[in-house]
């Protein structure tokens, strides 16, 4: 352990102690929601779109309110930023930035990926979303608008992309596998099967 792991250590030590002693939060419920925190990944979220891909009820919910979706998915929300999951379709792209820092769905998403959090992606995506996408290798219809939504502090987003061509009868494990983090921020599209001629 370095010096600046065992600083940081302490640090959240006496934050804890201290949080504990004023009666604000326990030390059991900081724990639980540092396990939560840990245990989060885009494998959750893929889950979501699965499910939603597969049930049209689930995908209403999920639109209609992100959070209450995940928590019936088993995914704790308490205590955390509204969910808003923002609805790929044909003719309509959204992609996913923060551009003053890294609000990210972290419950259903997991830590931000680097570049997320990179001034370049903030300030480029804004300026030229289509430009962004193009170095991604997501090409889009010239008539597909494209919009851009801004995660804060106080609402956090995720997307929910278009299900591709070819998996109307897979399994919702299989579907979740096609599913990637950047699919999840706009910046991709999930890949369909590979056709044979």
């Amino acid at each position: 352990m370095n010096l600046v792991q065992v600083d940081s250590a302490r640090l959240l030590a006496i934050v804890t102690d201290m949080l504990a002693e004023q009666g604000i939060v326990s030390r059991a419920e900081i724990a639980e929601r540092m396990e939560i925190t840990d245990r989060a990944s885009p494998e959750l979220g893929a889950r979501m779109v699965a499910k939603a891909w597969r049930e049209p009820e689930f995908r209403a919910l999920m639109v209609a309110d992100g959070s209450a979706a995940a928590e019936s998915v088993g995914i704790r929300m308490r205590g955390l930023p509204p969910l808003g999951v923002l609805e790929n379709r044909p003719g309509h792209h959204h992609v996913v930035v923060c551009t003053l820092c890294s609000c990210y769905p972290r419950a259903v998403l997991g830590y931000p990926p680097f570049w997320f959090k990179s001034t370049a992606y903030r300030a480029r995506t804004v300026r030229d979303p289509r430009g962004v996408l193009a170095e991604w290798g997501t090409a889009l219809p010239a008539d597909t608008k494209v919009t851009v939504v801004d995660s804060t502090a106080d609402y956090r987003w995720m997307v929910l992309p278009t299900r591709p061509e070819g998996t109307q009868d897979w399994s919702e494990e299989d579907l979740a596998a096609l599913v990637r983090e950047g699919d999840m921020i706009g910046v991709t599209v999930p890949r369909g099967p590979a056709i044979s001629c």
